[in-house]
This record gives structure tokens, C-alpha cells and sequence, in this order.
């Protein structure tokens, strides 16, 4: 059987799954570190808000591109999008990296 789908309606899905994460959001002076649980020594998410600069941490990507058979790009932008619908802003730069060090 096939399926058409939108793409928000596919983003709301990768939405629903990352929520379902149930990150611990760690606020560190003006950071922001969406870790897994609170002894996690890396984040899978860090946003700096003064420079709108959010990093991802590759598994993470890896993790939803594997679950949802997304090529690495468009899980970047996906994640991108959820982190924006997070934090109620538009236009963040984006980095994929790991691992994320520094809370």
C-alpha cells in the first residue's frame, strides 16, 4: 500500500517523535542543552541565542534519518524545523557535530 503524505504533516510526525524524546532542557547562562537525562556528559541538542546558532549532535540526526528513512540533509532540516517550533524563532544557523561538549 502507498501513502501520500505533506510535508508538514511529515513534519509533525518527526515533530511528535522528537518530542516523545523527552529531553531535559539545561539552561546554562544564555545556552540552552537538550540532553537526554541530566548525567548525559554530551547534548544532542546546544542553542546559543545571542548568534541564533544551534548544534546538533550527529547521532541525533543519524537516529532520525535510519527511523524515518530520510537522507542526512533532510533530517538536519527537519530537526532545524523542530528546534525553531521549540523555540518560537525562525532563521537559526545550524551545525552538525560531535560530540557536543560544554554544559
Amino acid at each position: 500500500m502507498k501513502y501520500l503524505i505533506t510535508e508538514s504533516k511529515f513534519d509533525s510526525i518527526v515533530f511528535k517523535y522528537l518530542d516523545n524524546q523527552d529531553f531535559v532542557v539545561i539552561k546554562m547562562g544564555n545556552r540552552l542543552y537538550y540532553v537526554n537525562s541530566e548525567d548525559d556528559e554530551y547534548a544532542q541538542v546546544r542553542y546559543h541565542p545571542k548568534d541564533r546558532w544551534c548544534t546538533i549532535h550527529y547521532d541525533l540526526v543519524d537516529e532520525v534519518s535510519k527511523f524515518f528513512s530520510l537522507d542526512y540533509g533532510d533530517s538536519i532540516n527537519v530537526i532545524n524545523k523542530w528546534i525553531e517550533n521549540k523555540l518560537g524563532i525562525k532563521s537559526i544557523n545550524v551545525e552538525v557535530a560531535s560530540p557536543i561538549v560544554g554544559y
